[in-house]
């Protein structure tokens, strides 16, 4: 498993695209994000542009874990994009065990046998969040990429679109 971080825009999408077609040729892409206005609409087509047909995308906003499973052996690597934007999926589907959803992803993620790219935001970097909502998202985003970042036999740190091997 591959952890590739950083804030809004560094170039961590990028980053695990290169790895991901660098990895063999059989490759797919779990895209988290959700459409729910034009402006993320625009977002994603912009980044289902970035990648080619020969890369198999599922979409799956929260069972993660699940698809990494149905898929593991099948692939010689799979891109999760994003880890941020699957948590606040989580966070917001009233039914889920937060802390063990992302418990669940990583250890599906650490213990496949597909080469698995995790791509996550870094949001604890600002100032303390004003309200009690976002607190919680970025503590436990916060807890989902140092269990991700403990698991991982590489992590990433992208800044500028350049990035930094610290693991």
């Amino acid at each position: 498993m591959i952890l590739i971080g950083g804030g809004s825009r560094s170039g961590k999408s990028a980053a695990a695209l290169r790895v991901l077609k660098a990895s063999g040729t059989r490759l797919g892409f779990i895209a988290t994000a959700q459409a729910f206005d034009d402006e993320m609409r625009q977002r994603i087509a912009m980044h289902q542009a970035e990648r080619d047909g020969s890369i198999v995308t599922w979409e799956e906003p929260l069972d993660v874990a699940e698809r990494i499973g149905a898929e593991d052996g099948g692939y010689d690597a799979i891109v999760v994009d994003c880890l941020t934007l699957w948590l606040s999926n989580i966070m917001l589907a009233e039914d889920r065990d937060v802390e063990c959803e992302c418990r669940k992803l990583v250890d599906a993620a650490a213990h496949a046998q597909t080469k698995v790219i995790l791509v996550s935001n870094e949001v604890g970097c600002g100032i303390v969040p004003e309200n009690e909502l976002a607190r919680r998202f970025r503590d436990h985003a916060g807890r989902l990429n140092q269990r991700a970042a403990e698991q991982a036999a590489e992590v990433h740190w992208m800044i500028f679109g350049i990035g930094l091997r610290i693991k």
